[in-house]
């Protein structure tokens, strides 16, 4: 009988070919599991400075060019941003006290999009017995979508800062009111995921820190619309705001389409699948670093071990890279770039995938 070893954010390590890439990977990378505390910090205060700093330029120039070059860069920072919540869902209170306050503050509130959206629901997608099942709250079978179907899902989040604001400034109030709307806020709109049937748990007892973050958000959507009604806000602020958003999610489902190869369809998969079913998309490639922020260019080392903080992927990255066996599974796993890999998922789109065919991919994979 085997023994399983029960890892961090769900993920179970089992001794033999589950858990070997694991053991292997973690012994090699044991020194880089601390977060910096201060690269945390300055990297949340640089990025919030280029995000709102550049917002704000782009909705008060005159200048074409200045605005372009501004909104490109609150565009990115935005994005980069609202990428850190990905860091939060990982992170403990100890490792880098106040940060999970601080980026609320700086982010999560402004954009209707606090961290309780995403804790408690992302590290679900690491359980190894949920993980690319009708259970896994961010897994679809994308692979067998048609194009015309992939590029629904990514044209639809461009209205996600509509949904923010009807859930932010007309649901929350009324959840209050009513507990059938209260019901529907708690399991069905406050996570962010991508498998609509997901359902998060309705906890009846809500965490005060939880609560603090929905009435906030509730107060800024109201105050924002009441100084803008009164003139104290410009409209084109007000614009922009929603622009830059729109976009920013854009190329974040841009990115989720090529942060797996979307093989499975509903199915329990060994932890070694659930492995070569993420990509990486590593160096030489220097995008990544722009549409992949915050580590989530290394996501299938991320699902290896996600408690690795994002500042010290690359680095595990090229010590895994050069001292692995050229054998290994973790070769498998990487991609050229975010174009290359989108042409290879809507090239597949809509084939049915066999067990043989996805054997014969990561073949194939392996060779390249």
């Amino acid at each position: 009988m085997s023994m399983k070893l029960k890892r961090e954010d769900g993920v179970g390590e089992t001794p033999g070919n589950d858990g070997g890439l694991v053991r292997q990977a973690h012994k090699l990378t044991i020194d880089l599991s601390t977060p910096s505390r201060a690269i945390y910090w300055i990297d949340l205060t640089l990025t919030a400075t280029a995000a709102w700093g550049g917002l704000a330029l782009t909705a008060t120039t005159h200048s074409l060019a200045a605005g372009l070059v501004a909104g490109l860069v609150g565009l990115l920072a935005l994005y980069r941003g609202l990428s850190f919540i990905h860091e939060i869902s990982h992170l403990r209170p100890k490792d880098v006290p106040g940060f999970r306050l601080g980026w609320n503050l700086l982010f999560g509130v402004p954009l209707m999009t606090p961290s309780m959206m995403y804790e408690g629901v992302h590290n679900l997608h690491h359980a190894k017995q949920r993980f690319g099942t009708a259970r896994d709250p961010e897994y679809l079978p994308l692979e067998r979508y048609s194009a015309f179907k992939l590029a629904l899902f990514t044209a639809i989040s461009l209205l996600a800062p509509l949904g923010v604001i009807l859930r932010s400034g007309i649901l929350i109030p009324l959840s209050f009111v009513f507990p059938g709307v209260r019901r529907l806020v708690k399991t069905k709109l406050s996570a962010l995921v991508i498998n609509p049937d997901f359902v998060r748990e309705d906890n009846d007892k809500t965490r005060p820190d939880w609560l603090a973050q929905e009435l906030g958000c509730w107060l800024w959507c109201w105050g924002v619309a009441a100084a803008t009604v009164a003139g104290f806000v410009p409209v084109r602020v007000v614009l922009t705001w929603f622009a830059l958003f729109s976009l920013a999610t854009f190329v974040n489902q841009l990115r989720t389409l090529v942060a797996h190869y979307w093989h499975n369809d509903g199915e329990m998969m060994s932890f070694e699948d659930q492995f070569l079913d993420s990509v990486n998309v590593p160096p030489p490639a220097m995008l990544p670093f722009l549409w992949a922020p915050v580590g989530l260019r290394y996501h299938a080392l991320h699902h290896l071990l996600p408690r690795l903080p994002y500042h010290n992927l690359g680095k595990a990255h090229a010590r895994l890279s050069a001292q692995l066996a050229a054998t290994s599974p973790y070769h498998r796993v990487e991609e050229k770039g975010l174009f290359v890999a989108l042409a290879k998922l809507f090239r597949r789109a809509g084939v049915s995938t066999s067990p043989l065919a996805v054997k014969a991919d990561a073949i194939e994979r392996q060779s390249a």
